[in-house]
């Protein structure tokens, strides 16, 4: 009885909600930052191999910079001589930099069966600082990944 008194009054179980919120959310944040960047090195795998695939980024050259607003998601991707390096790091002179309201924002325009860019930035999901052209590119060269991947190409 006197435990129970005391949880009430110290809000234990209030607290212990918190604390698992923001443990689930340091788990999706990681787990959206792998899947990111695993996404770029399939892409990049993808253009060294399939000929096709390559001809999307043919003299193309581009700097990507995706962030969460937390800085808790970094990941660099640069395109030049017809090649993509992928970076787990902030990189400079970026030529389209995104940024994710949180790793769910993240995680939804990923997996999205069509990914609206227009969308997530109205709903305040995406913020681009740079030339739209790009993510629109880039957009275009992952969910063609994903359809090639699922077959569906």
């Amino acid at each position: 009885m006197l435990e129970k008194i005391l949880n009430m009054i110290l809000l234990r179980e209030l607290r212990a909600r918190k604390i698992n919120e923001k443990f689930l959310e340091c788990i999706k944040s990681e787990f959206a930052e792998e899947f990111l960047e695993l996404l770029l090195k399939l892409m990049s795998l993808v253009l060294l191999l399939n000929k096709d695939f390559k001809k999307n980024i043919k003299g193309f050259k581009g700097r990507y910079f995706f962030r969460s607003k937390d800085n808790d998601i970094t990941v660099a991707a640069i395109f030049k001589k017809n090649r993509m390096r992928v970076y787990e790091k902030e990189i400079d002179q970026t030529d389209v930099n995104v940024t994710f309201k949180n790793a769910k924002a993240l995680m939804n325009y990923l997996l999205s069966p069509k990914p609206d860019i227009l969308g997530s930035i109205l709903r305040q999901d995406v913020t681009i600082d740079g030339n739209l052209n790009y993510l629109y590119k880039f957009a275009y060269m992952s969910r063609h990944l994903q359809l090639m991947t699922t077959g569906k190409v």
